[in-house]
């Protein structure tokens, strides 16, 4: 009886959780190992220049004296941000940026899905031909996109626009239609990139379901817009977040057209706003406000496109 007891408790296994935690730690060495270069570089890249543009904006540099004895910094507090939001040029700046995401975010979007979908329903021949394409404007940095369409805008030497007065039609590339002219850009730039995202989720679809919604009766748009694009909604709303992110941080392309335009002007959009404070005027203070106030809309928009496509 006792023998039999001892063998049926020898062979008892021990359940996982009161065994001894011996794993756990070099576990977690390990985990903080491979993490330890990410949080580094974010803490050095991301963190660190963030707290450094708050600690500006907080202070102003004003001469001491008589104006002998050099510039000192003065801690201001919010007047920066204050003197900053009372400025008609920052705001002004916001009204440029939503009349161009009302034109770019639907355009460039809608463009990458529509290509997107005619690459995957497979109508399209050369396909891995049209893909490389269609990317390679991304590969193009902004500053060398905005040379080359600058060069296509300017009159005098821009085959486009002699070609459209021959047939009679004056457009005004870097006039008052010049925010058109900068969307045209980016479009440009971006539609080819978002595509390929939009082609990978479409190629993520499980076959078994575009087969059953054909068995069912449905056929061409009613499979693209009733099928693939509901199961492609994550990669949507990621889109879009990055859009509205990369729509206010807009720089590249009109600064290299500032200066031949004259709808163009150094204080354009809220990032050449910043960069005229801190380089034009020296004032890092009121530039360094106006960076923060952009990242916290930034922010804020972020978190509303996310919720909104939670909802959706």
């Amino acid at each position: 009886m006792t023998a039999t007891s001892a063998g049926t408790a020898a062979g008892r296994r021990v359940p996982a959780a009161d065994r001894p935690r011996r794993g756990r730690p070099a576990r977690r060495w390990a985990i903080l190992l491979f993490t330890a270069p990410f949080f580094t570089l974010f803490a050095a890249v991301v963190v660190a220049p963030l707290g450094y543009a708050l600690w500006l904006s907080l202070f102003r540099e004003q001469s001491s004296g008589l104006g002998f004895g050099g510039a000192e910094s003065v801690f201001t507090g919010v007047d920066n941000y204050l003197r900053t939001l009372a400025d008609e040029a920052f705001r002004h700046g916001f009204l440029v940026l939503t009349g161009y995401a009302a034109l770019y975010i639907p355009l460039m979007l809608g463009g990458a899905l529509v290509l997107a979908l005619l690459l995957d329903s497979g109508a399209a021949l050369l396909r891995r031909f049209f893909q490389l394409a269609l990317f390679l404007p991304h590969v193009v940095p902004g500053v060398i996109a905005g040379l080359i369409w600058l060069y296509l805008y300017l009159p005098g030497i821009s085959p486009i626009v002699a070609a459209l007065r021959d047939h009679g039609i004056h457009w005004d590339f870097l006039g008052d239609r010049v925010v058109s002219s900068v969307v045209n850009v980016t479009v440009w730039e971006w539609t080819g990139y978002n595509m390929i995202i939009y082609f990978a989720a479409l190629q993520a679809i499980p076959r078994e379901v575009l087969e059953a919604a054909t068995i069912d009766g449905a056929r061409g748009v009613d499979v693209a817009l009733r099928i693939k694009v509901p199961m492609i909604r994550g990669a949507l709303v990621t889109t879009l977040i990055f859009t509205v992110i990369g729509s206010l941080q807009l720089f590249n392309e009109p600064v290299v057209m500032d200066g031949v335009s004259d709808g163009i002007v150094s204080t354009w959009t809220p990032n050449m706003y910043a960069y005229a404070e801190a380089f034009g005027r020296n004032d890092y203070g009121q530039a360094a406000a106006a960076s923060i106030m952009l990242a916290v809309l930034a922010g804020l928009l972020s978190y509303v496109v996310t919720k909104w496509g939670n909802k959706k």
